[in-house]
């Protein structure tokens, strides 16, 4: 799987931005703010159709077009699939409403066509790396879940329709909780929205705990080879529902726990189904529900050692950097095909035994792009087999002619 070209209307810093890749390596050169990174959410966008930067997508329309009558910013990406070219193109349209506030409606084309969103995420595959994304293992579980959503959104076509249909079933089984406790209603109103819950959530459940199982090994393999096989990785998925390991009522956590085959949907489903009605006068009372995959915890244990207490800055970076490059892997797995990789000032708080292990890793099979401030960090060699855009105040410039 590769991107051809890309193409930028009123994206970012970008009023107008036009690209072309080749099969393997581009680096992009500039200082900060100049819009290497937005390049790589403008890809990456076109896999997950969120941004991974901004807290809501309406910032990725240029601030100049925002006054305009009908903002609009469009994304258009030309990528190569199972040996086929095809198009994808993203409108991130701004509509005022009524009262005079805005909202964003976003419009996804394959060679032309509309199509829902959830069928389209997942389409393109690549990988990002940030170097904030190691808040994913520093921050708190809503970062480890998001992270695993996103990934699994790339892999199971299903899984984004249910993650949308259980969050929306949700906040209204909330609301219903909150409702009988004030009112005193029939707890029978919730049957509906259990059945919702449970059976969207066995799914998300059952996805998460067999791809971080298949995800580990690739996991493992990379951060030993970047540690030089002084240090083991684990991960250690911990579903809130207490179904997969109970022992005294209460679930098992901790580093020590063996972790049994999983289980399949309908007994996730079931167990989590009990779960709730064990907890119904509870969660009345509390006006909330208290267990499910919206409150799901994943540990990073590096030698035994729980990454997200002890771990010391460069081991988090390296086991990021491992992260990144095994989902590469776990994706070619999954879809048959390698995802694009891209990396954001990668290099700049690496050693140089760790700097030069990944960039020989690098273009061997896969596309990757890349970004820096600094091309003194790569080596003669390493940039020649590079295509090399310089990016200055939203505008790049072809540099060689890789």
């Amino acid at each position: 799987m590769q991107i051809e070209a890309l193409s930028l209307s009123n994206f970012r810093i970008f009023t107008r931005l036009e690209m072309d890749f080749p099969d393997r390596l581009t680096l992009l050169v500039g200082n900060n703010a100049q819009g290497k990174t937005s390049v790589l959410e403008a890809v990456h966008f076109l896999s997950i159709l969120t941004s991974p930067l901004a807290s809501n997508d309406r910032e990725l329309i240029n601030l100049l077009t925002v006054q305009d009558e009908l903002p609009v910013a469009r994304l258009i990406g030309k990528v190569r699939k199972q040996e086929k070219t095809h198009t994808i193109e993203v409108r991130l349209i701004l509509n005022t409403i009524q009262n005079g506030s805005q909202r964003l409606r976003k419009e996804v084309l394959i060679d032309g066509v509309k199509k829902r969103l959830f069928d389209t995420v997942g389409f393109f595959n690549s990988v990002l790396f940030l170097p904030q994304m190691t808040r994913i293992l520093e921050d708190g579980p809503d970062e480890r879940r998001k992270y695993l959503d996103q990934l699994l959104s790339q892999a199971y076509p299903g899984y984004v329709r249910a993650l949308s249909d259980y969050q929306q079933a949700l906040a209204r089984r909330n609301a219903l909780l909150k409702l009988l406790f004030d009112r005193n209603g029939d707890p029978a109103q919730l049957d509906y929205w259990d059945e919702v819950i449970t059976s969207n959530g066995a799914l998300i459940i059952e996805a998460r705990l067999k791809s971080t199982r298949e995800f580990e090994e690739f996991f493992g393999q990379q951060y030993r080879r970047l540690t030089g096989g002084k240090e083991e990785i684990r991960m250690d998925y911990q579903p809130s529902y207490n179904g997969i390991r109970v022992k005294n009522g209460q679930a098992e956590l901790g580093i020590t726990a063996q972790q049994p085959e999983p289980i399949g949907y309908e007994e996730i489903k079931d167990h989590f189904a009990k779960r709730l009605r064990a907890l119904q006068k509870e969660e009345i009372r509390r006006g909330v529900t208290t267990i499910g995959p919206h409150r799901d915890e994943v540990r990073f244990y590096s030698n035994d050692i729980d990454l997200a207490v002890y771990g010391s800055r460069g081991q988090i970076r390296t086991a990021v950097m491992a992260m990144k490059i095994a989902e590469t892997q776990w994706l070619r797995e999954k879809t048959g095909e390698l995802p694009v990789l891209l990396l954001d000032e990668t290099l700049a708080e690496l050693d140089e035994q760790r700097r030069e292990d990944l960039l020989g890793s690098l273009g061997l099979e896969e596309q990757a792009i890349l970004t820096t401030t600094d091309l003194g960090l790569f080596s003669e060699d390493f940039a020649h087999t590079c295509r090399i855009w310089q990016v200055s105040a939203g505008q790049v410039t072809r540099l060689n002619r890789q």
